[in-house]
């Protein structure tokens, strides 16, 4: 029996799919006055925006599906399980808060602070020790974590120079988004699983 429900699998694949859909459908709203290398996802689910319903809707699905995917995701730690719905939950408020249609928001950009250290330390707390699936070993766990670091770093540092912050957060939010399905995949068969013949 696998450490995981099959359905862990459809609640951490869609996350991912339904954070590009929601960025792609919005942006293509917004029209040719959004740079997307430039300019940040919560731009693009700003009050007055085009696409604010899309990407507002895009946020809240993303925040389902980790919620689900941490309740589902019985192969990892507890620690790490609560660390990935608090950064669903993070979704969710993030959508509660978005930005003003100019200038910056407290409250939004201290939830997406949150919601960014808790998606990247999640790997490494749910990270267990003996015979466990490979995407919840130590090592994956802290290179996966190390990526989202990295990520985020560079998202700061792209806001910080007004480069390519688009860029740098869509492709930090793409891997956070994208771990847990990795995790979930790779909890269907365990290691030491074999096929056995019937007796």
């Amino acid at each position: 029996m696998p450490p995981v429900p099959g359905w862990v699998l459809l609640s951490s694949g869609c996350a991912p799919v339904l954070l590009i859909a929601g960025w792609v459908v919005a942006a293509s709203l917004e029209g040719p006055a959004y740079d997307p290398a430039t300019q940040t996802i919560s731009v693009l689910a700003a009050h007055g925006a085009p696409g604010y319903w899309v990407m507002t809707g895009a946020f809240l699905a993303l925040g389902a599906c980790h919620l689900l995917t941490a309740w589902g995701l019985r192969a990892a730690a507890p620690a790490g399980r609560v660390a990935l719905a608090g950064g669903g939950l993070a979704a969710l408020v993030v959508a509660l808060f978005p930005t003003p249609s100019s200038g910056g928001s407290l409250h939004h950009g201290s939830v997406v602070v949150v919601g960014f250290v808790l998606l990247a330390v999640w790997p490494v707390l749910a990270a267990g020790g003996g015979d466990v699936p490979w995407a919840l070993r130590p090592a994956p766990s802290a290179a996966a974590a190390a990526v989202m670091v990295v990520g985020a770093l560079w998202f700061l540092v792209e806001v910080h120079r007004d480069g390519v912050a688009g860029v740098a957060e869509r492709a930090v939010t793409l891997a956070q988004s994208l771990w847990p399905f990795v995790v979930a995949a790779s909890c269907l068969r365990r290691p030491g699983d074999r096929d056995e013949p019937p007796a």
